[in-house]
C-alpha cells in the first residue's frame, strides 16, 4: 500500500502507542476518583496538556481537551455566541471544513446571519473582503489556517490583527497546519484555535481547543467538573496521553518536516502535471502546505479514478474524509472555480514523512496508466 491521504488521518506512532498502553491495561482508574489508584492518573493528563500547549506556544491552562476537531470548532463558535448574545453575525469562508460550515448553516436556521467570504482562483482570501464583512453585529470570525483539500494557507497573522483591531474574536481551525508548520500563539492574536490528534500521529477521538487567557468560554458539553468545568465528561486518559506524546514528537520533528516532504510532493506534482495531458493544479503554487497537492484530471470523474488507484494499492481522496460518502462535488474547488467541472474531477494527494521517492515514482506511473485507461 502507498498511503497518500495524510490529511484524512495519520498512522499512530509506535512511541505514542507505547505511551498509551499502561492506561489501557494496568492504570485504568478514573482520574476523578478520590482514591490513589484513580487520582494518580490526573498528573498524566496535565503532562499531556503541557505537551500540547508547547506545540503551539500556549500556556497549559489555555488548552481544553475535546473529542475531535469538530467539537473544538463547534465549541469555539458556541462560546463567542454565548458571550455576545446580541451579536448575531458570523464571518467565515466558503472553503472551511464541514464542521464549521454545517454548524454555521444550522445557526442560520436559528436566525443568525453568516457571511461566507469567497476565495479567488488560487483559493486565497482577499483581506479587504474580511474588513468589509466585519460589522457592529459580528460575534466571531472563523477562518482556517490551512485548507484540508488544497493545503492553501490563509494569512492568519493579518486576519488576527484585523479582528483584534475591530474588537471581534478570531477562531482559527488549525487542524491541518498542526505539526506541519511552526505555530506560536504568543506571536498571533488568535483567540481560539482548534486541533485534533489524528492529523499528527495520535489516535482518533481526541482533540484540543486553545482558548486565550481572559477570552470568554462557555461549555458546549455540560457534565461534571472535568477540564476545570469547561468540558464535561470522564477524560479518556489513554487518548489524552496519546495526543500529548504525539504533540511532543511533532514539535521535535517539525524542523525536518518541510525538508523531507516538500521535495517528494513537488516530484509527485510535477510528474503528473508534465506527463498526463489535461491536468491542472488546484491551489496556490507556493502558499500552501508542503505535503498537499490537489490536481484536476479533466474529463475523468474523481470516483472512477480513486477506485482504480485503490486497486493499484494507492490511497488518495477527492476531498475531506468527513464527506467521503457524499456524491456532492468538492465545495472547496467549486468555490475556487465555479465555472469549471474541476470539483468533480479532482484528486487530493497528501504526503507524510514515511513516504519515499519509490512511492512517488510508483504513484506517477500508476496514475498515468489509469488515466490512459479511463480516457481510452
Amino acid at each position: 500500500m502507498i498511503y497518500l491521504d495524510h490529511n484524512a488521518t495519520t498512522p499512530v506512532l509506535p512511541e505514542v502507542l507505547e505511551a498509551m498502553m499502561p492506561y489501557l491495561t494496568t492504570e485504568w482508574g478514573n482520574p476523578s476518583s478520590a482514591y490513589k489508584f484513580g487520582a494518580k492518573v490526573k498528573s498524566v493528563i496535565e503532562t499531556a496538556r503541557e505537551q500540547v500547549a508547547a506545540l503551539i506556544g500556549a500556556h497549559p491552562l489555555e488548552i481544553i481537551f475535546t473529542s475531535c476537531a469538530t467539537e473544538s470548532n463547534n465549541a469555539a463558535i458556541h462560546a463567542t455566541l454565548k458571550a455576545n448574545p446580541n451579536k448575531r453575525h458570523i464571518v467565515t469562508s466558503a472553503v472551511e471544513h464541514s464542521s464549521v460550515l454545517n454548524y454555521c448553516m444550522a445557526l442560520e436556521k436559528e436566525g443568525y446571519r453568516v457571511t461566507y467570504l469567497p476565495v479567488d482562483h488560487d483559493g486565497l482570501l482577499k483581506l479587504a473582503d474580511l474588513e468589509n464583512a466585519i460589522g457592529d453585529e459580528t460575534s466571531v470570525v472563523s477562518l482556517m489556517w490551512a485548507n484540508n483539500e488544497t493545503g492553501v494557507l490563509f494569512p492568519v497573522k493579518e486576519i488576527a490583527e484585523i479582528c483584534r483591531s475591530r474588537g471581534v474574536p478570531y477562531h482559527c481551525d488549525a487542524v491541518q497546519a498542526a505539526g506541519k508548520i511552526e505555530m506560536d500563539v504568543r506571536k498571533l492574536p488568535v483567540d481560539y484555535l482548534s486541533l485534533t490528534g489524528h492529523k499528527f500521529h495520535a489516535p482518533k477521538g481526541i482533540g484540543a481547543l486553545y482558548v486565550r487567557r481572559k477570552t470568554p468560554f462557555s461549555p458546549l458539553i455540560h457534565g461534571g467538573h472535568q477540564e476545570r468545568n469547561l468540558r464535561g465528561g470522564t477524560e479518556s486518559v489513554p487518548l489524552i496521553v496519546g495526543i500529548g506524546k504525539a504533540a511532543e514528537a511533532a514539535r521535535r520533528h517539525s524542523p525536518d518536516y518541510e525538508k523531507k516532504v516538500r521535495p517528494l510532493r513537488d516530484n509527485l506534482e510535477e510528474g503528473m502535471l508534465s506527463s498526463i495531458p489535461n491536468t491542472e493544479l488546484n491551489g496556490h503554487k507556493t502558499q500552501r502546505l508542503a505535503n498537499t497537492t490537489n490536481i484536476t484530471f479533466h474529463g475523468i470523474e474523481s470516483e472512477a479514478l480513486l477506485i482504480l488507484l485503490d486497486q493499484e494499492g494507492i490511497c488518495a481522496s477527492s476531498g475531506s474524509a468527513c464527506l467521503a460518502d457524499s456524491d456532492e462535488p468538492s465545495h472547496v474547488i467549486k468555490a475556487m472555480k465555479p465555472a469549471s467541472a474541476a470539483s468533480r474531477q479532482m484528486i487530493r494527494f497528501s504526503l507524510g514523512k514515511a513516504n519515499s521517492a519509490a512511492d512517488i515514482k510508483a504513484t506517477v506511473t500508476a496514475v498515468q496508466r489509469v488515466t490512459e485507461l479511463l480516457r481510452a
